[in-house]
């Protein structure tokens, strides 16, 4: 077996896609709370409904300007996000 590494582009193209989420994020929230459920606003951001959801487990994490929260379940994940 061998391990497998990131690239330094995959690394970019993560934090890129990293980075666009939190702008369209950020962008939609400005005026107050957001629900949505990735399948719903993949399109908008150029991401898989996966890719969303593996996303925005590290930005509840790290981004410092928004509130997100797991809200609830019924089909898929419905996120609720709002500025800090």
């Amino acid at each position: 077996m061998s391990a497998t590494t990131q690239s330094p582009s995959d690394d970019a193209e993560t934090e890129s896609k990293y980075e666009r989420l939190q702008a369209y994020l950020s962008e939609r929230a400005q005026d107050g709370e957001l629900y949505f459920k990735s399948k719903f606003i993949a399109d908008e951001v150029g991401l898989s409904a996966k890719e969303i959801g593996a996303l925005m487990v590290q930005l509840r994490d790290s981004a410092a300007d928004l509130e997100i929260e797991k809200w609830s379940y019924t089909s898929a994940t419905t996120w609720r996000v709002e500025p800090a």
